[in-house]
């Protein structure tokens, strides 16, 4: 049953990351190729965006490739990327008209070109949309991210445009790939697994996890309605005392 819209529309989380774990379990226990699982994923990314948009959710970021997902077998890595052309072709409509704007975070410059292209022209022509922000990682990896971070920052103080004693908290998130983003307020994992793969480490320092046992094509805006409701119980302290 889903949960009254007034629950559901106070202490809402402003940045939601969800791992969309389970699409290969799911299509193998339907002896469907692994992309037809990548594929059933996709649609329902569709759904949360579209659910998490009309809730005021500001920020939804999807782990959609990882930087271990290069390590998988050439063929399963094709069918990706043709599903990711396909995606950033086709979807721009759909995109607009839902005023969704898409940003992408990790190293995309081991993509081919025209995808790196196409990635880039879909973050412009949606740069101006305001309903819900779509982060999709993609060729990420955090501690990737992290390193990446500490060498544009070294770069810059050879240069001499910064001091070592300048390098604090601050400074290294404004220059993380998530730089324009907040850290995220909740993480839902699906598939049952309950770890975050090298996921936003340095950014989910507070941030609370659900995980949920259905595999992600399996999932529902039913679901996702009730891990934010789980959220909304939770106390954030943040690191502070309190005696409540």
């Amino acid at each position: 049953m889903p949960l009254p819209e007034t629950v559901l529309s106070s202490n809402l989380p402003t940045h939601i990351a969800i791992i969309m774990d389970g699409n290969g379990r799911w299509a193998k226990s339907r002896n469907l190729p692994t992309i037809a699982g990548h594929k059933a994923g996709a649609e329902m990314a569709r759904k949360i965006t579209e659910c998490a948009s009309k809730m005021g959710i500001k920020y939804l970021t999807l782990y959609t490739f990882s930087s271990e997902n290069w390590l998988r077998e050439k063929s399963w890595i094709d069918d990706f990327m043709g599903l990711l052309r396909w995606y950033l072709r086709n979807e721009f409509k759909a995109l607009m008209s839902n005023g969704v704007r898409i940003q992408v975070i990790g190293d995309r410059t081991l993509f081919a070109k025209d995808i790196q292209e196409l990635i880039a022209e879909t973050e412009e022509n949606t740069k101006n949309n305001t309903a819900i922000t779509v982060v999709l990682a993609l060729s990420y990896g955090s501690r990737d991210e992290i390193a990446r971070t500490f060498k544009k920052l070294a770069h810059k103080v050879r240069a001499g445009d910064l001091e070592p004693s300048e390098i604090t908290v601050e400074t290294i998130s404004k220059n993380l790939d998530t730089a324009d983003f907040p850290d995220p307020d909740l993480l839902i994992r699906t598939s049952g697994e309950k770890r975050i793969s090298n996921f936003l480490l340095w950014q989910m320092a507070y941030t609370e996890f659900v995980f949920v046992p259905n595999l992600w094509p399996d999932f529902s805006e039913e679901g996702f309605e009730k891990a934010i409701y789980e959220y909304q119980q939770r106390g954030r302290r943040y690191g502070l005392y309190t005696s409540s």
